[in-house]
């Protein structure tokens, strides 16, 4: 008797609580088939739009200074993000041009620079840490890569106190970021 009644607690607890754990840490699928690009982003993140802003904007309702987006936006100098050179030499150009342009109050610095491939096309995962006057030190997280001549970059962004807590999943929505 007391053996089923051990055996139907732990099926009991077995099922309840394997409803509280979702795949990948808590993190759902959003999926553009307009622009063809897809991610990972948390689950009760809230979408915003924000007209003249990013294609597409989840930031979290508790810690608001957390947010991810996605930037699309048309290559100029070159046709392939390939030809800039390394990892590096990219996340150096993205910190100029996109991170911390000239003139203006933020100054940012690449912190980890790295190249996968996948699905025929090269990502470039870049991680910067930005200081912008009057404000607290930020983290952004970017994994960025060009299709039809269009520049894809998601971003990823919270304040430096948080970074440790939240730098893994942070580094697995960047790693689901795929484009077609």
């Amino acid at each position: 008797m007391l053996k089923r009644a051990v055996c139907l607690l732990l099926i009991v607890l077995t099922i309840g609580l394997s409803g509280c754990v979702s795949k990948a840490g808590g993190l759902v699928p959003y999926n553009d088939s307009k622009d063809g690009y897809s991610f990972l982003y948390p689950n009760g993140w809230l979408e915003t739009r924000v007209p003249g802003g990013p294609d597409i904007l989840f930031h979290d309702l508790i810690e608001q200074s957390e947010s991810v987006s996605v930037i699309i936006s048309g290559l100029k100098s070159v046709n392939h993000l390939t030809e800039i050179g390394s990892a590096k030499d990219v996340g150096e150009k993205i910190k100029t041009n996109m991170i911390a342009l000239p003139g203006t109050d933020r100054e940012a610095k690449l912190v980890r620079a790295q190249q996968r491939e996948a699905n025929d096309k090269t990502y470039y995962l870049l991680e910067y840490v930005v200081n912008e006057a009057n404000t607290s030190l930020r983290h952004d997280l970017l994994s960025i890569t060009d299709s039809n001549d269009r520049l894809y970059a998601l971003s990823i962004s919270t304040l430096d106190q948080r970074w440790d807590k939240v730098k893994d999943m942070f580094y697995n929505m960047a790693s689901s970021f795929a484009v077609k």
